[in-house]
């Protein structure tokens, strides 16, 4: 290691480090200091020490927060991987400590925050009070990506969505259905099921382009042949139900977040055949045997909640 390396090792630290990260992650120096629970100014002046150590800028401050330059997108893909180092480091010390406490940072899709993670988070918070479980909903995609950077410790998303080569650790979790749904008097709503191809002829509402609902839909009409007539795109499975209520079009959602949201309108759940709906939500993480322990058991526990496959509908064959 040159000399000007040993300095810089020395004069960063690991605190400076997870302030950066957090700066970094929220955009703002304010709400990072109240996520870290410091005073904005020390963790400016955090910052300002770890621009000098670096020899170079690593944030463009504005008035409504701050933008990392490229050398600090740089610093913070390596800070999460080297605090990440630190983590494996104290989980494998924590086996010799009492009880667990702590904090799980939780990645999810939309589909498995609406139908399952209340009710399992709920058990598991009442059997560890001690554990501080951050959730954020994003796309599926989005959650593997957080996994592989280290900004989340667990991911819950679509099988489709793991990338292939086993680049992360994944474990079964749920699985959900996909249907259609309607409107009452809709021409379909009489139906025991139907096939995606079906619903081609009809105006659709749906969710975001890049969730995997959407991909699978894009995939299911090209092998028909035929366009999606996509009316709209929403953010979310209520406002989805609401612009079928009112007749702007038909739309996919899985099972049970539709039962969820039976009392949002007048609407119908029609079982699509396709093989295809029938989705694997899945555990992810880099390494589930290294995460710290109150990780560890939220993993167990979502693991032992893995619902066994769910039939098909009746007609489906």
């Amino acid at each position: 290691m040159q000399t000007s390396e040993r300095n810089f090792a020395r004069r960063i630290d690991l605190t400076s480090l997870q302030l950066f990260v957090a700066v970094g992650e929220t955009g703002s120096i304010g709400r990072a200091a109240a996520r870290e629970y410091m005073a904005a100014s020390a963790v400016s002046k955090r910052l300002s020490e770890l621009e000098n150590a670096a020899g170079t800028a690593l944030l463009h401050r504005h008035a409504r927060g701050v933008e990392l330059t490229p050398a600090g997108q740089s610093l913070l893909q390596h800070a999460r991987g080297l605090l990440f180092g630190v983590e494996k480091m104290q989980a494998a010390l924590s086996e010799y400590a009492d009880g667990t406490r702590g904090q799980v940072r939780v990645h999810a899709n939309i589909s498995a925050v609406v139908q399952f993670l209340p009710e399992d988070l709920g058990q598991f918070a009442r059997s560890h009070a001690g554990v501080k479980i951050e959730l954020e909903e994003h796309l599926s995609g989005e959650v593997v990506r957080a996994v592989q950077e280290g900004a989340a410790d667990l991911g819950v998303c679509n099988a489709s969505a793991l990338p292939p080569g086993g680049s992360l650790q994944s474990l079964p979790y749920r699985e959900d259905r996909l249907l259609l749904v309607v409107p009452a008097r809709h021409a379909l709503a009489a139906q025991a099921a139907v096939d995606f191809a079906e619903t081609l002829a009809f105006d659709h509402v749906g969710l975001h382009a890049a969730s995997s609902i959407n991909l699978a839909m894009q995939q299911a009409a090209a092998a028909a042949g035929r366009p999606i007539r996509l009316r709209m795109r929403v953010t979310g499975l209520a406002a989805m139900c609401r612009m079928i209520h009112n007749g702007l079009g038909i739309g996919l959602m899985p099972a049970r977040a539709f039962a969820l949201l039976g009392g949002v309108g007048a609407l119908h759940g029609v079982p699509l055949r396709d093989a295809w709906a029938t989705r694997q939500i899945r555990l992810a993480a880099r390494d589930f045997a290294s995460l710290p322990v109150p990780a560890r058991a939220l993993v167990a526990h979502l693991a032992a909640a893995a619902t066994p496959p769910q039939p098909k509908p009746a007609d489906a064959a």
